[in-house]
């Protein structure tokens, strides 16, 4: 007899991820596809709508293929505000311009805020405009790519993408719709008409529904296509750092969600609307909740670009040489803004600086001191958050990042905060599981996914840590006019054109 399953699949940065979750919360199989991005320019990071899709068959081929279960629902997530633009037809336009990694929209964000003004900006939408914004994103294309955005009717994300492949529903959730900065009003809970119709003239922009809602149903042709059954329920789906919150219950207020991945998210739930023009303020993945929500450009992105630049060692190798290093790694202090920064300090320009190298340092210290940059880029959040109102009281670790133990470890020593880590920690994809089961089931995430772990700040780590922290703020503040000269620098001469293939020439990973 066959087990009744959800399917759960989220589009990553460096990769796609699905599983097969029985009703109970039981992981039946995983599977993963890796992937590149594409950076045709210093600043862009793109990628091709084709790749979601043809993923998520992939995927679904690898999971249904013991023929043991039964699947019932779907439920989708990805990578995001991401921006897909499509002609009426669903035939995308370009590459899909991704999330706050990709910065290539400041001059619009000037432009809109010159327009709207940006207090006002920040009173509707929740969020300032940063590189994080799609909507200053199809501005984007609007003034660069006209001929092109003359063409294009409907606007995606990589969740949004799949549905309408699975169901011919075109939908977006309230969720990803509040990171369109400044198309979405976060009171109203609706598109912000009169300046969308300025903003993304002809384009139609999808009916909103929240993350759990189901989307539709899968169609013959998809069914045919994935070996899904037809008819089933599809959710709507949502961002992923919303659906890896959603994963291990952090949508309590007071609750502080830490991804750890390619990037690394932070979402924290609040009583009430708070804003913050350094913060994102959006609506939560379930109706009737509110964030405020930050996000470093890059963090397991480094360490898997330190690892290639060793040699490509195994990831446990380079944790054991880090743990040796011990606190501080040496004397080394590393600012990690390898693809600028995101929050709080919203710097497009912002470089990655690696601080006190000697000739007797080794990759153990380097590689150290690439995790401590994370753990402060996360206390600089942490901080921001609460000076702005947030009240955070639990924090929960959830994604690749937390196997291996010292990558947490070290992230709470410098924090000083404990985080909790449930028994499943694979992320948005469970996530976009537990959503799709509850369109049949009374299911719980405390009984699907229960606390097991809890790592503890060492206190006999917090004075050097205080003190390297202080040195963090300040070497930020004292070499962003050089970094700031070496990013105008590298548009100039680190500029290519793109290829006709659109590949990166190297791939993001995420350490263990």
């Amino acid at each position: 007899m066959k087990v009744a399953a959800v399917l759960g699949v989220d589009i990553g940065t460096s990769s796609s991820k699905g599983v097969l979750v029985d009703v109970d919360g039981r992981v039946l199989r995983s599977s993963t596809r890796t992937h590149e991005v594409s950076r045709p320019r210093p600043g862009w990071v793109e990628m091709d709508a084709d790749v979601w899709w043809h993923e998520f068959v992939a995927l679904t081929a690898d999971l249904l293929a013991p023929g043991d279960a039964e699947v019932v629902a779907v439920g989708v997530s990805g990578m995001g505000p991401c921006v897909l633009l499509t002609d009426a037809a669903n035939v995308p336009l370009r590459p899909a311009i991704l999330y706050g990694v990709d910065t290539r929209s400041t001059e619009q964000i000037a432009q809109l805020n010159e327009r709207f003004g940006a207090d006002e900006i920040l009173r509707r939408c929740g969020s300032a405009l940063s590189s994080q914004a799609a909507g200053a994103k199809v501005a984007w294309i609007a003034e660069n790519e006209p001929d092109l955005y003359r063409r294009a009717r409907r606007l995606f994300m990589p969740s949004s993408w799949l549905a309408v492949k699975l169901t011919d529903e075109y939908v977006l959730d309230h969720h990803s719709a509040s990171q369109c900065t400044p198309l979405y009003d976060t009171d109203r809970h609706d598109w912000y008409q009169p300046w969308a119709a300025e903003i993304a003239p002809g384009l139609v922009l999808p009916p909103l529904r929240w993350p759990g809602d189901v989307a539709g149903r899968v169609t013959a042709d998809a069914a045919a296509t994935t070996g899904l059954p037809p008819g089933i329920p599809v959710i709507t789906g949502t961002i992923d750092a919303w659906s890896e919150a959603i994963s291990v219950g952090a949508q309590g207020v007071g609750d502080l969600m830490l991804m750890y991945g390619t990037t690394m998210f932070l979402v924290h739930t609040v009583a009430a609307r708070v804003t913050d023009p350094s913060l994102w303020g959006t609506v939560g993945a379930l109706p009737g909740t509110r964030n405020l929500a930050g996000g470093l450009a890059t963090s397991g992105a480094i360490t898997a670009w330190l690892r290639e630049l060793f040699g490509s060692p195994d990831y446990p190798d380079l944790l054991r040489l880090a743990e040796a290093s011990g606190p501080g790694a040496r004397g080394l202090l590393m600012l990690p803004y390898f693809a600028g920064e995101r929050t709080p300090i919203l710097d497009p320009q912002a470089r990655g600086i690696l601080a006190g190298l000697t000739v007797s340092h080794d990759r153990g210290d380097l590689y150290r001191a690439a995790l401590e940059a994370t753990g402060l880029g996360v206390r600089h959040n942490i901080e921001t958050i609460e000076a702005s109102g947030g009240d955070i009281r639990r924090v929960v670790a959830v994604g690749g990042g937390t196997r291996g133990g010292l990558w947490t470890q070290i992230v709470s020593d410098v924090t000083g905060r404990a985080q909790v880590i449930p028994a499943q920690t694979i992320g948005a994809s469970y996530g976009a599981a537990f959503l799709a089961a509850q369109t049949g089931w009374p299911v719980s995430i405390e009984a699907w996914n229960p606390v097991t772990e809890v790592c503890e700040p060492r206190a006999e780590f917090a004075a050097d840590y205080d003190e390297l922290y202080g040195l963090y703020r300040e070497l930020y503040t004292s070499s962003r006019r050089v970094a700031h000269a070496l990013a105008a620098r590298q548009v100039r001469f680190l500029a290519v054109a793109p290829t006709d293939a659109g590949k990166e020439q190297r791939t993001e990973g995420v350490a263990p």
